[in-house]
């Protein structure tokens, strides 16, 4: 109960606040509509339009652009950290890259995929891979060489003490970089879905509302995305618990 009731506290303060702010009108009521409208209008369109659709097509999007970031970024960040300088000659390139704002990509990928499907799962993925790629190296890289030294001491080869000993040493950072990915992905597939031709999701459901002037509908989705990142960031939290409850020891 704790450990709701914080969240919980959190939400209500600041549907409070965005109350207060609709009495003391510091925008157009058109364009700031009061906490219940929104709701009403959310719910509505839950139930009777298409928003539960445009939500899964934008956990789908997320979810199979995460699964390509990881298949990619895992096993090439392990690989990449376990010969530490093969991975200094590339890391300007992933760093490079991993800073650059994902939207400055879209000409890029839309030349490369077409303004389609691919597009916006291509340039997710990409995205995702290199936060994947960087925290999996960097958790090989920073493993217990006591642990190592052990294990080659006790006649271990090169393969053995990569699966038994590296990647376990940087299974918590490789979580840690899964769950930023997966929120990146999630981020990138929804302005992907507002700017590269969409005609579902929770992007284009956004964008549509705003040039409708339907405003309630439009903070209300935006409220559903960032609840979906929530529950994704969550749901890692508590993978990591339950599977890497030794990390740190």
């Amino acid at each position: 109960m704790r450990a709701i009731a914080a969240p919980l506290a959190g939400a209500i303060g600041f549907i409070l606040l965005w109350q207060v702010a609709v009495w003391l009108r510091v925008a157009d009521p058109i364009l700031l509509p009061p906490p219940a409208e929104a709701f009403t209008d959310t719910w509505a369109a839950l139930t009777r339009g298409t928003l539960a659709l445009d939500t899964w097509r934008t956990v789908q999007r997320t979810m199979l652009s995460f699964l390509i970031a990881t298949a990619i970024g895992v096993p090439l960040g392990v690989a990449l950290g376990a010969k530490e300088r093969v991975y200094r000659s590339v890391e300007f390139v992933v760093d490079f890259f991993r800073s650059t704002p994902a939207s400055a990509m879209f000409p890029l990928f839309i030349v490369l995929f077409g303004p389609g499907e691919s597009t916006k799962i291509a340039v997710a993925a990409f995205g995702a891979a290199l936060v994947i790629l960087f925290n999996a190296a960097y958790g090989v890289i920073n493993a217990r060489r006591t642990r190592v030294l052990a294990a080659r001491i006790m006649g271990a080869s090169g393969p053995r003490i990569m699966a038994d000993v590296l990647v376990w040493e940087a299974l918590p950072q490789i979580l840690v970089g899964m769950r930023a990915g997966v929120s990146l992905a999630l981020v990138i597939v929804v302005v992907a879905e507002m700017f590269i031709g969409s005609t579902d999701g929770l992007g284009h459901r956004v964008i549509n509302a705003q040039m409708l002037f339907e405003s309630g509908l439009m903070y209300g989705t935006i409220f559903v995305a960032g609840a979906l990142g929530y529950a994704l960031n969550l749901l890692f939290l508590l993978i990591e618990k339950r599977f890497v409850h030794w990390a740190g020891r």
